[in-house]
């Protein structure tokens, strides 16, 4: 095994040298309580784990590996000898873990941070100079496989048609060329000065995450900050003053006001509001947060219900020298509907009826674990949530129910189980096996379904865990149709360890781990690892299978199979499927917004496996022009809105009211796979409803016989 080896003095020397004139960024050293932490978090993950893998050179390469990739996924920053010289340590982190020595990940990321001055620096210079259009030449968007640079001018000339092609994309938006140069220098120096504002914390943090992804994909570490975020995603809640925020040219801006919460109801904060400082308590002293990262001044912002924190705050259509106001907002709890369960009813016509369907869309199973631990009635929970949901539909007398899980990548197995009681009772949902081979039966405790009507799932490939097992379920009972397309793969489950609690440790210092304890399986035994659900009915996705999903993970466990729980399934759903698929299939064929989404589909394929764009400007405007006429004939053909080609710019060079335009557009699009699983639905609704018809009929005749 060898010592570490620390080369970051010699590297930066060689950088400094050739761009004497810029300051390196801040040399960040790893902290007395990280090396703790780690060295904790090998002994729960070596140990514990559904599947451990003891932290040896082997480990060790693969966490060297995943870092790097994780730092520099294009390879676009790195210099091959960089990776030589990294590598050299390749099989050492192990035994450093041991030692509670960081220098390695430590070494590496400094580096990169140089790195990223380096080529951010070299791209502002390449912005003096034109660029010919007129050249035949193209760039390559997908280099993750691709070798790093050899020397210094092989990544100036990566990163000349880099800085050209994002010139190019400025350029076919209509952009004028100072214009274009101002924005991508204003783009290029926001990147040099994040490089400028990493912390020890992020550091630990992204080594931490290598190092858990390499037991499997679902172990996790968090840190404070991650650790908060996971708890208010799971409670739909925070105690704080009810505004998004976002960073815009250093300033942390309103980006919304949340309904009823205590910036909203002060009638003193607008969208668009520049918070410039920030004090605690009625006379707290007012820290500037002027180029502070957002989640520093976002963790200044939260706090204790009921306490006051003052906002120095730049009004919205004020100029950087306009006069501040400064005020002061009481702390209160903060419930985050929108990504709460929520209902819509749509109406379509199936047969000779119209059918009403109730459709419940559930972006994360949450729990609130803390208030039920504690005894609340009233804790936040997706299932009862959903529960209510369906009481409100039967009284709107829909006729079926579909359950729109797109992109819910799970939470609460808890809650996943009790939601799929709401469909099916107090039968078995799903079988769980730990790592010594026991395994055990789980199920809701519901006497009865809370709906016992047609019902649906709608999944894409985002749909994964807990989305996955209440998926399965309804469709190895019969209990409904599942739409969409196959969805993520995850069939694992995870269990939170707060690392200061173990160690009896007075104050967080550790953070927690999440860690894989067992493994899923499906009523009727098979698991949805890897193969994850797939659809009754298939929809078009526009995901690449390639690189999301649990398939796309190079340490994913196998797919597997135990003997099926003791269910009974119904097979009426499935004696429909032919026919709902026929009429499926007839009606998407002549519907035209279906059609051009496979067209989307398709392109977006072909561009995909191209893997290269063109920076010849006559043939980008000419790609530009047949995709403007397109849509521009799918709008009049629609009566929708032509939704305009690409600008060139990312989210956070628009202004602000231009950004929420954008997004208020796409909720306001037509979700074509949507009605499409509606009209699904309506089908199945009337499909059952004659067969009940037809066994009335057929018992009747018998009786009277």
């Amino acid at each position: 095994m060898r010592i570490p080896n620390v080369f970051l003095g010699a590297f930066l020397a060689i950088v400094q040298s050739a761009y004497a004139e810029v300051a390196p960024p801040p040399l960040l050293k790893p902290l007395t309580r990280q090396a703790q932490a780690a060295q904790l978090s090998a002994q729960f993950l070596t140990r514990y784990s559904y599947r451990p893998i003891p932290l040896d050179d082997t480990l060790s390469a693969r966490v060297m590996d995943r870092f790097i990739k994780s730092l520099d996924p294009d390879r676009m920053l790195f210099l091959q000898a960089d990776i030589d010289r990294f590598m050299s340590d390749r099989s050492a982190l192990d035994n450093a873990i041991e030692r509670k020595d960081l220098k390695i990940p430590f070494a590496i990321f400094n580096a990169y941070e140089q790195r990223v001055v380096d080529r951010m620096n070299y791209a502002r210079n390449l912005l003096k100079q034109d660029f010919d259009f007129g050249a035949q030449e193209n760039y390559s968007v997908l280099r993750e496989k691709e070798p790093w640079p050899q020397s210094e001018a092989e990544s100036n000339e990566l990163w000349r048609k880099r800085v050209k092609s994002d010139w190019l994309r400025l350029k076919l938006g209509g952009k004028p060329d100072a214009v274009i140069r101002e924005t991508l220098d204003k783009r290029y120096e926001n990147t040099l000065e994040r490089a400028y504002k990493f912390k020890s914390d992020d550091v630990f943090q992204s080594f931490m995450d290598a190092y858990s992804t390499s037991i499997d994909p679902h172990t996790d570490y968090f840190g404070a900050a991650a650790s908060a975020d996971f708890n208010v995603s799971m409670k739909l809640s925070l105690f704080g003053i009810g505004a998004v925020l976002q960073e815009r040219d250093d300033y942390t801006t309103i980006r919304e006001l949340v309904p009823g919460g205590p910036a909203q109801l002060s009638g003193s904060l607008s969208v668009g509001d520049r918070i410039t400082g920030v004090g605690q308590g009625k006379d707290g002293a007012i820290k500037e947060v002027v180029g502070t990262r957002l989640d520093e001044v976002v963790q200044m912002i939260r706090g204790k219900k009921g306490s006051v924190v003052r906002l120095d705050i730049l009004p919205a259509d004020a100029g950087a020298d306009g006069t501040h106001r400064i005020i002061s907002l009481v702390r209160d709890k903060i419930s985050l509907d929108k990504q709460a369960a929520r209902k819509a009813v749509l109406s379509v016509k199936a047969g000779d009826a119209t059918r009403k369907i109730g459709i419940i869309t559930l972006p994360v199973f949450y729990e609130d674990f803390e208030a039920k631990r504690k005894g609340d009635k009233d804790y936040k929970s997706a299932s009862r949530d959903v529960a209510k949901l369906l009481d409100e539909l039967k009284q709107e007398k829909v006729d079926s129910v579909l359950i729109d899980l797109r992109n819910n990548g799970g939470g609460s197995l808890d809650e996943a189980i009790d939601l799929t009681g709401l469909f099916i009772g107090n039968d078995p949902v799903v079988q769980q096996r730990s790592s010594n081979g026991k395994i055990e039966v789980k199920s809701a405790e519901f006497a009865a379904p809370v709906w016992t009507g047609p019902m649906g799932v709608l999944i894409n490939r985002g749909s994964a865990s807990a989305s996955e097992i209440f998926a399965a379920a309804i469709q190895d009972y019969g209990r409904g149709v599942i739409v969409g397309e196959p969805s993520f793969g995850k069939g694992t489950v995870q269990t939170v360890i707060d690392l200061d609690q173990t160690v009896r440790n007075s104050k967080p210092e550790f953070g927690e781990l999440k860690v894989t304890i067992a493994q899923f399986f499906r009523v009727n035994g098979e698991t949805t690892q890897l193969r994850g659900v797939k659809p009754d009915i298939s929809l078009p996705g526009l995901s690449d299978p390639t690189s999301f999903g649990e398939t796309s993970y190079d340490n994913a466990l196998p797919w597997a199979q135990i003997k099926p729980a003791n269910y009974a399934p119904d097979d009426t759903v499935k004696t429909l499927l032919p026919t709902l698929q026929s009429r499926h299939d007839a009606r998407v064929k002549g519907d035209p917004d279906f059609q051009r989404l496979l067209q989307d589909i398709a392109d977006l394929k072909a561009q995909r496996e191209k893997g290269v764009v063109s920076l010849n400007e006559a043939e980008r405007r000419n790609e530009a022009t047949a995709r403007k006429n397109r849509f521009k004939a799918r709008a009049q053909a629609s009566d929708g809105e032509d939704p305009g080609g690409d600008d060139g710019l990312e989210a956070d060079e628009r202004s602000l009211s231009a950004a929420i335009a954008i997004e208020n557009a796409r909720k306001k699009a037509k979700d074509v796979l949507l009605d499409e699983a509606v009209a699904i639905l309506a089908d199945e609704t009337d499909l059952q409803e004659h067969v009940v018809e037809a066994a009335t009929k057929q018992s009747g005749d018998a009786n009277g016989k």
